[in-house]
C-alpha cells in the first residue's frame, strides 16, 4: 500500500533517512566506530532507506532499523515524557512513536487516526506552493499557522494538542522542468488564495520531489484550547440549546474529568438576592433549584457567603455528604445533594468590584472538584467575567424591551414582579412553547392619594385667551379702518362689521369653541383680505406688515397673556414636581412602595404600600403611618414653596391641597390594554369613585368647596382615620407646619358616595419655616413615640 498523501500534490513523496545516513557516514569516516559501522552495514542492505520509501510495507519491514537510525532523535530518558513521532508533514503518515505518544494514541481507541483540525486539500496545496516559492523563487512568504489535533482521552473528555514539525531532515528537489514565474505571476498568486485552479496551473502536480521526513512533536494545549472554545461558544448564540453541552465539554477538558455539570446563578448585589438569569435556557441554576431562591440568601452557609460575596474567592466542597454531616443546616449543600452532586465549585464572577453571579461546577463523584483544582479557573475567569457581564446586560435589555412593549415604563418598586413574569416568558418561549404574559397583581396594598390644584386655573386661562383675542381683534379693526380711509371703504366695511359682531359676542365670555372659530376666521378671511389691501394701499404697507408679523409669531404681542399664563402654570408645576420627586426619593429608601404622579393644573400623586410590593421585608403598620406623615409634610412643603413663588409670577394664583384617607387594603392589577395600574375587584372600585368625586365636593348644606386656598383638606370615612390624622396634625402643629385650629367638616352626598367627612387645617403660621430638610426625620421620630407605634 502506497504512502498516504493528498490526491492533488505538487510533490512526489519519498520517505527517506538520507540526511541522517549521510551524517553517520561522515562521522564514521572521521573516527572509526564499530557500532556505527555495523549500523551502516545494515542500512546498505536496505537501499530504500536512503533512496526513498514509497509503501507502508517498506516502513513496517524496516521498523526496527528505522528505530535505530532515528534513535538519536528519541533519547530513551525522554520517551516517557516527550510526545514525538516521525512523519511526512500534513500527509497523515505518522510512525515510530515515543512511548508517551503511543500511549495517547492507544487510549484514543483502535481505529483512531490523527487529523489536523480545520486543514483541507486546498490549504495543503497552497502551503506546499508557498514552500516552493520561498525555496526556488526567492520569496519570503510567512504562511505558517498554528496546527492542532484533537485526541479522545478514553476517560470521557478530549485532549487538544498543538502540532510542531521539525523539517530539518526534508529537502525539496525539482524533478521536472519547473514553470517560469514572473513577479506579476507571483503577485497574482498572492492576491488569489481562493483560486486553487490558478495555483495548480502555476505549480503542476508532481513537478517537485519532497524527500526525507519530519520530526513531529505534540504540545498539550488542552486548557488553552478549552478557553478559546469557550470564548467562541459564549460569543455565539446565547440561546443555543446545545450551549450547556458545549460548555460542559470544555470544562471536562480543563479539569480532565469525565462528568461535569455546569450551572449559573446571577446575583443582585443591590438587593442581596440571587436570580436565575442565564446565557441560555438549558443552563440551570443548582443554587436556585427546588424553589430555593427566596431562602438562599438567608440560608447560604456563612463560610461560603464570606468566600463568595465578601472575599470574591472560590468555594469548593470535595465531599458533599461529609460536609452535610459537619453542617447539617446547609440548604445549599442539601440542594446539591438532591442533584446527586458529590463535589462542586462555586466561582464568583466579579466586574468592577460588583458580583454578577456565580459559576457552578459540579460532579457526581467525590473529590473530583476541590479547593486545589479550583485554581485552574484563573486562566478563564476574566474572559468569563466580560462575557457574562455582556450576556447579562443583553438579557436585561431584552427583559426591559419586553416590559416596555407589553407593559410600559414601570416604577422600580414593582419592576421586579414584571421582570419575574418576563423571565418566565423568555424561558418558556425559548423552549418552543407558547406563553401569554399574565396580568400583574398586588394584593392587600394601602392606597394614598393627594392633589394640589392651582386655584382658578381654568378661569385664568380663559381670561388670558379672551384678552389676547380682544386685543388682536381691536388692532385688526383699527387697521381696517385705516385701510378704509385710503378709499377702500367699500371693501373693508364688511370686515369691520364682522369684527364688531365677534367682539360683542366675546363681551359675554369665552365659549368652548370661540378660540378655534376666531382663529379660523383670521386665517381664512381677515388675513387674506388684509394681504390683498397691502398691495393696493402703499401708505399702509408697513403697518399691515407689522401686524402680520405679530399675528404669525408665537412670541408676538397677540399671545402675551396666554404666554404669561403658560409661564405661571409651568413655574408652579415645576417647583411642585421638583419638591415631590426629591422627597419621594428619600421616603422610597425607607420602605419601597409604588408611586406615580401626574401634572395637570397642579400635581397629584398615588402611592400604594404593602408587603406584596416589597415581599423581602415584613410590612408593619408603622410603615404606613410614616408614609402618611410624609404625605402631609410634602403637601405642606409644596404649598409653602408655591406661596413664596407666586408673587414673582405674572398671575399670583394660589393652591388648594387635598388628601384622601383610605385605610382598607385594596388589590391592584396592571391592565395590559391600558398600560397602567387599576383596582382589581368590585369593592375596591369605591376608592376610585371617591377619588374622582371629592375634587369639586362642597361642605354639606352649603355652596362652599371643601378645599380652600392655603389650607389642607383631609377626606376620610372612618372615625379611627380621624383620630390617627388628629395625632399627625398635632405633631406638625408643634413643628410649625400647620397653624390654626382644625375644622371638622361634613361633605355633601356625592353620586354613589355618602358619609364622607373632612378635616381642614391651615398651612404655615407666624413661625417661618426656613427649610423642611430636617423636619421629616424629626416628625418620624416624634411619630415613633406615640402610643401604639410598632
Amino acid at each position: 500500500m502506497t504512502l498516504p498523501e493528498f490526491e492533488d500534490n505538487p510533490f512526489q513523496i519519498r520517505l527517506s533517512f538520507h540526511k541522517i545516513i549521510e551524517h553517520l557516514e561522515l562521522a564514521y569516516s572521521e573516527k572509526e566506530d564499530s557500532a556505527t559501522r555495523k549500523l551502516l552495514d545494515e542500512i546498505r542492505e536496505h537501499p530504500e532507506l536512503k533512496d526513498g520509501i514509497t509503501t507502508i510495507e517498506q516502513i513496517e519491514d524496516n521498523s526496527a532499523l528505522i528505530a535505530k537510525i532515528s534513535g538519536v532523535l528519541f533519547p530513551p530518558l525522554l520517551t516517557n515524557n516527550e510526545i514525538k513521532a516521525l512523519s511526512i508533514p500534513y500527509q497523515g503518515l505518522i510512525f515510530n512513536y515515543s512511548k508517551r505518544f503511543r500511549e495517547i494514541i492507544q487510549a484514543a481507541g483502535d481505529n483512531f487516526e490523527i487529523a489536523i483540525r480545520n486543514f483541507d486539500d486546498h490549504q495543503f496545496y497552497v502551503f506546499s506552493c508557498c514552500l516552493i516559492l520561498n525555496q526556488f523563487y526567492g520569496t519570503s512568504i510567512d504562511f505558517a499557522k498554528p496546527l492542532f489535533c484533537d485526541i479522545p482521552s478514553g476517560k470521557g473528555y478530549t485532549r487538544h494538542f498543538r502540532i510542531l514539525y521539525n523539517a530539518d531532515f526534508l529537502e525539496i528537489v525539482a524533478i521536472k522542468e519547473t514553470p517560469v514565474l514572473t513577479k506579476k505571476d507571483i503577485k497574482r498568486l498572492l492576491n488569489n488564495y481562493d483560486d486553487l485552479d490558478l495555483w495548480k496551473e502555476k505549480f503542476p502536480r508532481e513537478t517537485w520531489l519532497m524527500k526525507g521526513f519530519a520530526l513531529m512533536s505534540l504540545i498539550d494545549v488542552t486548557t488553552e484550547n478549552a478557553v478559546s472554545q469557550l470564548k467562541g461558544d459564549l460569543l455565539g448564540n446565547g440561546d443555543d440549546p446545545e450551549l450547556h453541552l458545549k460548555m460542559e465539554s470544555v470544562f471536562r477538558s480543563i479539569f480532565r474529568i469525565s462528568e461535569v455539570k455546569i450551572g449559573f446563578t446571577s446575583y443582585d448585589e443591590i438587593n442581596g438576592k440571587f436570580r436565575n438569569i442565564t446565557f441560555g435556557q438549558q443552563i440551570q441554576s443548582f443554587l436556585l433549584a427546588n424553589g430555593n431562591n427566596e431562602a438562599l440568601t438567608r440560608n447560604l452557609f456563612k463560610e461560603a457567603y464570606e468566600k463568595l460575596v465578601n472575599d470574591n474567592t472560590y468555594f469548593a466542597i470535595a465531599d458533599v455528604s461529609e460536609f452535610i454531616r459537619h453542617i447539617p443546616g446547609s440548604a445549599v449543600a442539601k440542594n446539591f445533594k438532591s442533584f446527586k452532586i458529590a463535589s462542586f465549585i462555586l466561582a464568583p464572577i466579579v466586574k468592577n468590584g460588583s458580583i454578577l453571579g456565580f459559576l457552578e461546577l459540579a460532579s457526581p463523584h467525590r473529590n473530583v472538584f476541590n479547593s486545589v483544582n479550583a485554581n485552574r479557573l484563573e486562566n478563564l475567569m476574566q474572559y468569563l467575567t466580560d462575557t457574562i457581564d455582556r450576556k447579562i446586560a443583553e438579557f436585561r435589555n431584552r427583559v426591559q424591551a419586553v416590559i416596555q412593549n407589553n407593559y410600559t415604563t414601570l416604577h422600580p418598586s414593582v419592576n421586579w414582579k414584571f421582570e419575574r413574569e418576563v423571565h418566565n416568558f423568555i424561558r418558556i418561549t425559548a423552549s418552543g412553547k407558547g406563553y401569554d404574559l399574565r396580568e400583574i397583581k398586588f394584593k392587600n396594598v394601602y392606597p394614598l392619594y393627594a392633589q394640589l390644584d392651582i386655584q382658578n386655573s381654568s378661569i385664568t386661562r380663559n381670561n388670558s385667551t379672551l384678552n389676547d383675542l380682544t386685543d388682536q381683534l381691536g388692532q385688526l379693526a383699527r387697521l381696517f379702518t385705516l385701510v378704509g380711509s385710503e378709499n377702500h371703504e367699500a371693501q373693508v366695511t364688511p370686515a369691520l362689521s364682522r369684527i364688531q359682531l365677534i367682539l360683542d359676542d366675546l363681551a359675554s365670555g369665552l365659549k368652548s369653541d370661540s378660540e378655534q372659530h376666531i382663529q379660523k376666521l383670521l386665517e381664512t378671511f381677515f388675513h387674506p383680505l388684509l394681504t390683498q389691501q397691502r398691495t393696493s394701499s402703499p401708505k399702509t404697507t408697513s403697518v399691515i406688515d407689522a401686524y402680520l408679523d405679530q399675528a404669525g409669531s408665537v412670541s408676538g404681542a397677540f399671545s402675551i397673556n396666554r404666554r404669561n399664563y403658560d409661564r405661571t402654570l409651568a413655574d408652579m408645576n415645576g417647583i411642585l414636581v421638583t419638591i415631590l420627586d426629591k422627597r419621594h426619593e428619600e421616603i422610597q429608601q425607607l420602605f419601597p412602595h409604588y408611586f406615580e404622579r401626574f401634572k395637570t393644573d397642579g400635581v397629584e400623586h398615588n402611592l400604594y404600600i404593602g408587603e406584596s410590593i416589597y415581599p423581602d421585608h415584613e410590612f408593619a403598620e408603622a410603615e404606613l403611618e410614616r408614609l402618611r406623615m410624609w404625605q402631609l409634610l410634602v403637601t405642606a412643603e409644596m404649598e409653602t414653596a408655591q406661596r413664596k413663588l407666586k408673587n414673582t409670577l405674572p398671575y399670583p394664583l394660589g393652591l388648594t391641597a387635598l388628601i384622601l384617607v383610605y385605610s382598607t387594603p385594596i388589590n391592584i392589577r396592571f391592565r395590559m390594554d391600558e398600560k397602567h395600574f387599576d383596582l382589581d375587584g368590585a369593592y375596591d372600585i369605591r376608592y376610585e369613585i371617591v377619588k374622582k368625586r371629592i375634587d369639586k365636593a362642597h361642605i354639606k348644606d352649603t355652596s362652599l368647596r371643601i378645599t380652600e386656598k392655603e389650607k389642607l383638606t383631609i377626606v376620610y370615612a372612618k372615625d379611627e382615620e380621624r383620630e390617627s390624622y388628629y395625632q399627625y396634625i398635632s405633631i406638625l402643629q408643634n413643628l410649625g407646619v400647620f397653624s390654626g385650629s382644625v375644622e371638622d367638616l361634613e361633605i355633601e352626598d356625592l353620586q354613589g358616595v355618602s358619609g364622607l367627612k373632612a378635616l381642614r387645617i391651615g398651612i404655615g403660621n407666624d413661625r417661618s419655616i426656613t427649610s423642611y430638610d430636617g423636619l421629616y426625620q424629626t416628625a418620624y421620630d416624634m411619630l415613633s413615640k406615640k402610643p401604639g407605634w410598632n
